[in-house]
């Protein structure tokens, strides 16, 4: 009788994470589905459209490059991966020699940094919009991009930083007090030892600075005011905003490539990236 008790048990329990699991999937791929069907259905309204289109076209994405006066997809495309590649190798420079500061090295107001990191990451971002804009303004950098990555940079590095400092400290000092012993630097340490070891973690902070600055709105709305100089999310806003043209297919398909550059760096990062996530969640 026990034995079969257990055997139901662990029958239920194996049910219901499959239908957890199918739910989850129901979830995130069907809204997929139903954009990537939009953007070859004719015409620009959704209501038309369906998930399986019976007239495929391709007339939304060859309208995405025609080279409009109104639609610079291309370049908002171009900027986009300019500001997330910059992002990410800024990232990677900026949040590593960080924590391996705070992981490494004794100072005074280590414990306070790092409390203020944490801080940090319970202030939403739209609360320095104002504060960002009246920079922006006095320092004439309206329409940088620079300055928006120099954001996007400065964002990342608290919580990376308290991500990249854990998996640093399950690095045996050991290695570090070897390396001296034989002339090795702080520098030296730091470029050949810690951070080839630290690669799962660093996927990690690579993936965040790539995907955050294509998926944000809010910042790079109050930089950045000529459409030449608009980043995707918010030329594809226009594009369903605009009350004369309003095309939900053609923002569709303009959504629909975004995720080509994040598909291939996930793939690219993949093997580091799932055991660097594991690695986070475990130590530190």
């Amino acid at each position: 009788m026990k034995a079969a008790s257990m055997k139901k048990q662990k029958f239920f329990r194996l049910s219901l994470t499959y239908l957890v699991l199918i739910f989850t999937v129901v979830v995130i791929v069907y809204p997929l589905l139903w954009t990537i069907g939009a953007s070859f259905n004719p015409g620009n309204s959704l209501v038309s459209t369906s998930l399986i289109p019976t007239s495929p076209t391709l007339s939304h994405y060859t309208k995405l490059f025609a080279g409009d006066n109104s639609l610079y997809y291309s370049q908002w495309y171009l900027n986009s991966l300019k500001i997330s590649v910059c992002t990410m190798f800024l990232s990677l420079i900026f949040v590593s020699m960080t924590a391996y500061s705070f992981s490494r090295f004794r100072f005074t107001g280590r414990k306070n940094g790092l409390m203020l990191f944490l801080l940090l990451q319970m202030i939403p971002q739209f609360s320095a919009l104002i504060a960002i804009f009246v920079l922006a303004q006095m320092l004439g950098l309206i329409n940088s991009h620079w300055l928006l990555i120099l954001i996007y940079v400065g964002g990342q590095i608290p919580m990376n930083t308290y991500l990249l400092k854990g998996y640093f400290d399950s690095i045996p000092l050991d290695l570090d007090e070897s390396a001296k012993i034989d002339g090795a630097s702080n520098t030296r340490i730091f470029w050949q030892i810690l951070f080839p070891l630290s690669r799962p973690m660093l996927a990690v902070v690579a993936m965040n600075g790539f995907t955050g600055p294509l998926g944000d709105f809010a910042l790079s709305s109050v930089i950045l005011r000529n459409p030449e100089y608009y980043t995707l999310p918010i030329g594809l806003y226009k594009l369903v905003t605009d009350k004369m043209g309003a095309s939900y297919t053609t923002f569709a398909a303009g959504a629909i490539l975004i995720s080509i550059p994040i598909a291939l760096v996930f793939i690219a990062l993949q093997k580091h990236f799932v055991s660097g996530l594991t690695a986070g969640g475990t130590k530190g």
